[in-house]
């Protein structure tokens, strides 16, 4: 069974500067809620018992969202808060209770970012999910859990995206293994568009397997002087360790551009 996962949140995003400079995307609210509360109850709903958020030191206010138990009892003790608060409060503690952390300072991507957990996880799979992707209405995590329960594989969500944005993404070369899932046979950075293998794309829900870690710490820095889950995922496949592309069938947002994220509040 996944009863953890890891929810990366190190990153600069300087995608959404200037806000980012003074606010975590993670925090930008999203209908009344952080952005990242929509990962947690996906997480929560799916099963999963304890989740491990990788921040930097300059990102410590999010710690600070789910710590700031004198706040709230400072208003209780004054008797202003109301209904709708008291709920909010009460489902921080519950967040709270389920939360670890560790820190990544130096930006080195989501392989190395991965890394200071290494020592955490204690099963052979683990649930990854990228803060700058929703999936709404069909819970991605759930379906994900479910296929890998019966496959005993590694699972990657992935989606159909318009050929002129290939180069945007990584890109599976695939082969087909039943209804909409597909048996990876590859994974291509961000190919040119005459060169890739598919349109079907990494979106940023993986299960992944525990013996990543020992790849990724024989990783050297790549594109971007990063260490990239992907080249560890390439020789896992490579090795003959299975992987399945799972496509989703929920809403997708992008939250990780000013474009996506104003769409994100539009849509929910």
């Amino acid at each position: 069974m996944i009863k953890q996962a890891i929810i990366p949140l190190a990153g600069l995003g300087t995608r959404l500067l200037p806000l980012t400079s003074v606010i975590p995307k993670e925090l930008f609210p999203i209908n009344g809620r952080p952005a990242l509360e929509y990962i947690l109850d996906e997480c929560i709903n799916a099963g999963v018992k304890e989740i491990i958020f990788i921040i930097s030191k300059r990102k410590n206010i999010i710690k600070k969202y789910f710590y700031n138990d004198y706040f709230f009892k400072n208003i209780i003790k004054k008797k202003i808060m109301d209904k709708n608060l008291k709920q909010e409060y009460e489902k921080i503690k519950k967040f709270k209770k389920m939360i670890k952390f560790v820190y990544q300072d130096s930006p080195n991507g989501t392989g190395d970012a991965l890394l200071k957990c290494r020592k955490l996880i204690k099963s052979n799979f683990f649930l990854l999910l990228l803060p700058d992707d929703l999936i709404l209405k069909i819970n991605c995590s759930k379906s994900m859990i479910k296929l890998h329960n019966k496959y005993k594989s590694s699972i990657i969500a992935t989606m159909k995206v318009k050929r002129k944005d290939v180069s945007r993404w990584g890109i599976f070369k695939l082969s087909k293994f039943f209804k909409k899932n597909y048996l990876i046979e590859d994974v291509i950075e961000k190919p040119k568009v005459k060169l890739a293998p598919s349109r079907y794309a990494i979106i940023g829900r993986y299960i992944l397997p525990k013996k990543i870690f020992n790849e990724l710490k024989k990783k050297n820095l790549g594109k971007g002087g990063e260490v990239h889950i992907t080249d560890a995922i390439k020789t896992l496949i490579k090795k003959k360790n299975r992987f399945i592309a799972h496509t989703f069938l929920g809403k997708y947002l992008d939250c990780g551009t000013m474009k996506g994220y104003i769409n994100s509040n539009k849509v929910i």
